[in-house]
């Protein structure tokens, strides 16, 4: 398993959990660079990652992701 990989599965296993991730939780906790490539990467594996804009108290805008309990439908 390459270190991208144990990164993916770690983040997915913690989003599947509840935890929403932002990119400081994803280096801090994962040492994940690289977070929206993980989450896209989940996403066409057909895991249904969502995101949503905050703010840092700093007041940078940055995108954090989540697994949510009740996935959206998408019309096809």
């Amino acid at each position: 398993m390459t270190e991208t990989q144990t990164q993916e599965r770690q983040i997915l296993l913690a989003m599947q959990s509840g935890r929403k991730i932002d990119p400081m939780s994803a280096l801090n906790d994962y040492g994940c660079f690289r977070l929206g490539a993980r989450c896209f990467d989940l996403k066409a594996q057909g895991y249904p990652i969502e995101s949503e804009w905050f703010e840092t108290p700093s007041g940078k805008r940055c995108k954090r992701y989540y697994i949510p309990s009740q996935p959206r439908l998408i019309k096809q």
